[in-house]
């Protein structure tokens, strides 16, 4: 193997390990005969057992965050927005369900925060502009925008965190409900919600 493709063989052995048993609970002889090295081939490339889970988290967390990105960078109406960036969340669970269970479980030691506190800020971010636009325009405060992007990106990110093991009812469901009682509140529900934006 080239030092790259050894490098990119390591993390994917570590996202496995780290997913199932988290930073603490892997060993770095694990990893090593996972991965069919020695210790100091991991050292060689990371430094540390911290530092290869570091390389994984990073990874995983630019994935997730240029998906969502990628769904909020057309220019389309709001609700059509906010399916997109639901339906990125759910895509990323549904394809990389050991990223998200590693951005989920234990902060790297550059990230002390979490890496999935850091993404939801990143994302929020986002969100409140697209809020705060549609705010104003109505008449309402566009200050409002930031508290209600926090209670939108929580509402997403929980409901993926649950959805992530019972996987049903499908994602396009899931996202339907999502913008559902985001857009419609809970006196304005609609019996069988549909995404109106191309899943």
């Amino acid at each position: 193997m080239t030092g790259l493709q050894r490098r990119n063989q390591l993390i994917d052995v570590g996202r496995g390990l780290f997913a199932v048993r988290g930073l603490d609970g892997t060993t770095i002889e694990e990893i090593a005969a996972c991965a069919g090295v020695s210790k100091p081939v991991i050292y060689e490339h990371f430094g540390s057992k911290e530092g290869l889970y570091t390389q994984v988290v990073d990874f995983e967390f630019h994935i997730l965050l240029d998906a969502i990105n990628t769904a909020l960078a057309d220019e389309a109406k709001p609700r059509v927005l906010v399916e997109r960036a639901a339906l990125a969340l759910l895509t990323y669970i549904e394809d990389r369900t050991e990223g998200f269970r590693i951005l989920m479980r234990d902060a790297p030691p550059s990230q002390p925060e979490g890496a999935f506190s850091t993404l939801l800020s990143h994302v929020t971010a986002r969100v409140e502009h697209i809020l705060s636009d549609e705010f104003s325009r109505r008449g309402f405060s566009g200050q409002d925008g930031a508290m209600y992007a926090q209670m939108l990106v929580g509402m997403v990110a929980m409901t993926g965190q649950w959805w992530q093991d019972s996987r049903q009812p499908d994602k396009n469901t899931v996202a339907a409900h999502l913008v559902n009682l985001a857009w419609n509140g809970l006196t304005g529900l609609k019996k069988d919600p549909e995404l109106q934006s191309e899943p």
